[in-house]
């Protein structure tokens, strides 16, 4: 009896291990990063962070503003009515 080989499967297989192979490659890579000031990138961020900061600020001293009005106004309601 005579062997029969399946070439296509054997090339698919083939390839298949040699995309495995270069994915991992890919994947594994790190870029060369030279001449990166880290100062730089943190003030760069720095001004986002403070700018958001006092608008949530303001809008808490907003909606406490807004709070004591409301119960000041109850005590007067039950005062008129009893």
């Amino acid at each position: 009896m005579a062997i029969t080989r399946l070439k296509r499967k054997a090339r698919r297989n083939k390839q298949r291990s040699a995309d495995r192979v270069n994915k991992i490659k890919q994947l594994t890579l790190t870029p060369v990063i030279a001449n990166v000031d880290k100062e730089e990138l943190k003030a760069s961020f720095a001004p986002a962070a403070t700018e958001a900061a006092p608008k949530a600020k303001k809008e808490k001293v907003a909606k406490e503003e807004t709070a004591p009005a409301v119960e000041a106004e109850a005590p007067k309601t039950e005062e008129t009515e009893g």
